[in-house]
This record gives structure tokens, sequence and C-alpha cells, in this order.
């Protein structure tokens, strides 16, 4: 993968760590008459173009809001597909992932995964854990309030609160804050994802549904974060 351009600007004014809602596949299928499955396919596609993207640009951090804990409310078809192509996935792309030194994790909690899902995930994971290019963190059965509240349960022990501590007991534990939280689908919310991480994200909303997301509106997306002010509170 060649190291990419944001507007002439190379790497300056780059993110660090960028945080994406994939949203949209569902309407995006509907839109066309084709079943659910179709879009969350059609989703996949348009998140390895991302990847590969994000890891040419030289992002140092990336991560995907795959499966939430509220997903589960969906009929089981559905979710079942998701994790048929969560397996497709891994299996297709970690050899590409492996070479273009892409190291990938997640976070959610896995206990409720089926065997195969589990044994993939954790397969991915050793592949590619001494790579040191872009990091992918997919978040599968995550909520961050669930998060949170696992954080503090580990907090409790501890005795002493701080908020170095208390990002240690995150499943994002050691991954910087995302600079950047982008939302395509056309919704304005953040929807349980990343609440204390993205205490001071810049937010950017596309109607772009997820399938229609790529490069160019990643790019647009950077645009608008390289132009924003980040003062964190100060003046």
């Amino acid at each position: 993968m060649a190291a990419a351009s944001v507007g002439g600007g190379g790497r300056e004014g780059l993110p660090e760590h960028i945080a994406i809602i994939m949203d949209g596949n569902g309407r995006w299928a509907e839109r066309r008459g084709l079943p659910k499955y179709k879009g969350h396919e059609a989703g996949m596609d348009a998140m390895i173009k991302v990847v590969r993207h994000a890891s040419d640009l030289g992002v140092g951090h990336l991560t995907v809001y795959a499966f939430s804990t509220e997903n589960w409310k969906r009929s089981e078809d559905e979710v079942k597909g998701i994790f048929q192509l969560l397996l497709i996935y891994v299996s297709r792309e970690l050899e590409e992932l492996h070479r273009n030194n892409v190291k990938v994790d997640v976070f959610g909690d896995w206990e409720p995964f089926s065997k195969p899902v589990r044994d993939a995930l954790n397969k991915t994971i050793k592949r590619t854990e001494g790579n040191t290019g872009l990091r992918f963190h997919i978040c599968l059965n995550y909520g961050s309030r669930a998060e949170i509240l696992r954080a503090a349960e580990k907090m409790a022990s501890a005795g002493a609160y701080t908020e170095e501590g208390f990002s240690a007991c995150l499943y994002s534990a050691g991954v910087p804050d995302p600079d950047l939280l982008i939302r395509p689908g056309g919704e304005k919310r953040i929807s349980n994802f990343l609440l204390w991480q993205a205490a001071y994200s810049e937010l950017v909303f596309s109607d772009a549904l997820w399938p229609d997301y790529g490069p160019a509106e990643l790019d647009e997306a950077l645009a608008e974060y390289a132009v924003r002010k980040r003062r964190f509170g100060g003046r």
C-alpha cells in the first residue's frame, strides 16, 4: 500500500485515531429491493475499502462499530447473517491485513459468540499482533454504557479513582481517544459508541449510507477535520 495524501497535505493534520459508526446497511438494501444481508455484504465491502485507505494514509488507529449490544434485538436471521459475513471477512482478508502490517483487535464482550466466531477472531488477533502499522479496532457486542459499568467494577477494587486509571480499565486501554468520529447514514447521534473516549472528538456526519461510503467520502471528512480548531475546553 502506497502512502496517500489528503488535499495535498500528506500526513500533516491527519487524525491519529478515526472512529466510524457504520450505519445504513439495511436502508441501502431496502431502497434497492434487496434482502438485508445484501446490505450487510455491501457494508463489509465498504469497510474493506475504508480500512485500506486509512492504512494508505498513515492513520494510526481506526475503530469501527460493527455490532452493538443492542443489535441482538434484530431478527435471528439477520444476526446470523452478520456473523457469517464476519467469518467470511476474517478468512478472506486476514492475509492481506497481515501483509499490509495492520494490527487487529476487538472491543466488546466475546462470550455470547459461537466457537467458530471466537476462534476466527483469536486467529486474526494472533496473526497480526506483531504488526506495527494501522491498528484496526472492531467493536463487536459493544455498548459504551456496558463498557463503563465494566470499568467501574474493575476500578472499585482499586480504591483510587483517576481518569487515567479509569481509561486503563476500558476495552480501549492504551489506545488514544478518537480525534474524529464519523457517522454516515444521515443520523446525527453517536448511539452508545465510545461515550467516554469521544468526550473531545470532532464529529462529522454524512448522508451517504455506509455501503456507499468510501475513500472519497473519508477524504471529505478528513478535509473538514483539518480546518477544525481543537481547543479541548481552552480558548
